[in-house]
């Protein structure tokens, strides 16, 4: 049973090399060009989750204007208050997850 499950993740991590998209209300250019920052920035900084915020909201800050808010991690619930047409949460490479929002 363990090794089918071995197996199930060795797929699953396979195809999760690519970005997925969990919720936005983004117009199409910001979220690309966000998707390309948080890309970025986890790619950079695999194992240094407050120097890939830090990155993210860096970035952000200067491209849309301030105040930019950015949560990284494996795992976390959330609850917040955010400006309509400026949400984006992803997962990049599977495992990291990303969410940013205005406020």
């Amino acid at each position: 049973m363990a090794e089918q499950q071995f197996e199930d993740m060795e797929a699953f991590l396979r195809v999760a090399k690519y970005t997925l998209v969990k919720f936005t209300d983004m117009n199409v250019e910001m979220k690309e060009e966000a998707m390309d920052i948080c890309i970025t920035a986890v790619e950079k900084y695999p194992n240094d989750a407050e120097k890939c915020t830090q990155m993210i909201k860096d970035q952000m800050d200067k491209k849309f204007g301030a105040p930019w808010h950015v949560v990284v991690g494996k795992g976390f619930s959330y609850e917040i208050t955010y400006e309509v047409r400026n949400l984006l949460y992803i997962y990049v490479g599977g495992r990291t997850a990303v969410l940013l929002w205005k406020m």
